[in-house]
């Protein structure tokens, strides 16, 4: 069985304000599984977000190649939906004018993206909510609606970039447990980028841990724990300070 996404040896470089090289991500090599729920663990400005930048084709990488599919990802795809951590819906659109646009972008005739998009309304428990702007939303609802979007298209794999970071505690638990229902219901593969351990763990079947910048793979740990995860418990207790003494130490 092949891998959905394969990283080969993947750097990143920037050019700062002085002219000087800036290393974000160096020699990152990974394989994710198709319908694999894969965290990416790292602290800020250790070239998570730039990682997921280049696998979405809005960067290119300074050396080394990214598939999908065995195709080589040479800027932005279909088969790849990305999230970001801002709710980046389109203000003069309603819910479902906002669920619907990548269909409209594709083509797809008004009654049929009317019909998967109310599908999805339900799927994500906005019902009564569809004719309202995303001014008038929670941040909750708005990430739900970012969502809802994003796999509508039906993309091969879904990048999420902290995407609950601006979400107070009660309403970030509530989206990561929604998370896990939608995942299981859709099979999607998604590709989590996070900074905050307990998240990483709540959601994660394996967790790929960076060093500082320039990102380096420090470590790869798989989360042998049943859906729904218990934050108490001494397994998660156990990963969980794993995870943050690597980071610690790197």
């Amino acid at each position: 069985m092949e891998p959905l996404l394969r990283l080969i040896n993947i750097r990143k470089t920037f050019n700062s304000v002085k002219d000087q090289k800036v290393e974000a991500v160096d020699e990152i090599s990974l394989e994710v599984w198709e319908g694999e729920f894969l965290c990416i663990l790292g602290r800020s400005g250790c070239g998570k977000t730039t990682l997921l930048r280049m696998i979405a084709g809005l960067e290119p990488p300074t050396g080394g190649e990214i598939f999908l599919e065995n195709q080589l990802i040479r800027g932005t795809d279909p088969n790849v939906g990305l999230i970001f951590q801002e709710f980046v819906l389109l203000p003069w659109r309603t819910v479902l004018g906002n669920i619907e646009f990548g269909l409209e972008v594709m083509g797809v005739d008004q009654a049929q993206r009317r019909r998967k998009a109310m599908e999805y309304i339900k799927i994500i428990e906005l019902e009564g909510f569809e004719h309202q702007y995303p001014k008038e939303l929670s941040g909750g609802m708005k990430q739900r609606v970012a969502i809802a979007r994003a796999i509508i298209c039906n993309p091969k794999i879904l990048l999420m970039d902290e995407p609950f970071a601006a979400l107070d505690a009660q309403t970030r638990f509530n989206m990561q447990k929604f998370l896990l229902s939608l995942w299981e219901k859709t099979g999607k593969t998604i590709f989590f980028v996070t900074h905050n351990v307990d998240e990483a763990v709540f959601l994660g079947q394996r967790l790929i841990l960076l060093s500082s910048r320039p990102g380096k793979i420090i470590s790869e740990t798989k989360v042998d724990l049943d859906y729904p995860r218990d934050i108490h418990s001494m397994e998660f207790i156990r990963i969980r300070k794993e995870a943050l003494q690597q980071l610690e130490n790197n």
